[in-house]
């Protein structure tokens, strides 16, 4: 995929393009609402302005980051890559945009801009995205107890490798 595409998703026009500082607004709120709706176990640890800090501050800068557009340019997801392109470290949808897609669509992107090999971290009790990062390939590795996120939730170590050509 090109780092500027569209998409046909269920009828709706999706675009994968790289995140700017301007997104940052979006791109906060869609982290908090699916964070409310898909994870409401998880303790609140920031706040809603502390969160638009951290995403302005050092997920955009740190970060490769691209975002899913809707026809009108709305921000319906986002995922982004650590520094070094091995681990991703977020990847969010409005909770009105799931399972069209369009995650799939931004986890692609990831795999390609990976250099062939991914590493993430999901909550244990998360069943659906980790069944979604099953279904594309990646494996549980190992387990922890929580003593390693600010929530203190046990998660769980995904890897995915390129097959071999």
């Amino acid at each position: 995929m090109a780092m500027d595409e569209s998409a046909q998703q269920a009828g709706t026009a999706i675009r994968l393009r790289a995140a700017s500082a301007r997104d940052a607004e979006e791109i906060t709120r869609v982290f908090l609402d699916s964070r409310a709706d898909v994870l409401p176990y998880l303790p609140r640890v920031h706040s809603d302005e502390d969160t638009l800090a951290w995403i302005t501050h050092v997920v955009l800068p740190g970060s490769t980051v691209w975002v899913a557009e809707g026809e009108a340019g709305e921000v319906l997801g986002f995922a982004s890559l650590d520094a070094d392109g091995g681990e991703l470290d977020q990847l969010y949808l409005r909770p009105d945009s799931l399972r069209r897609g369009i995650g799939s669509q931004l986890l692609a992107r990831l795999k390609e801009a990976s250099g062939g090999e991914l590493s993430l971290y999901t909550f244990q009790r998360n069943t659906a995205a980790r069944a979604f990062y099953e279904r594309h390939g990646f494996t549980a590795v190992s387990y922890d107890d929580g003593s390693r996120n600010e929530e203190k939730e046990p998660d769980v170590l995904y890897r995915w490798r390129a097959a071999a050509a």
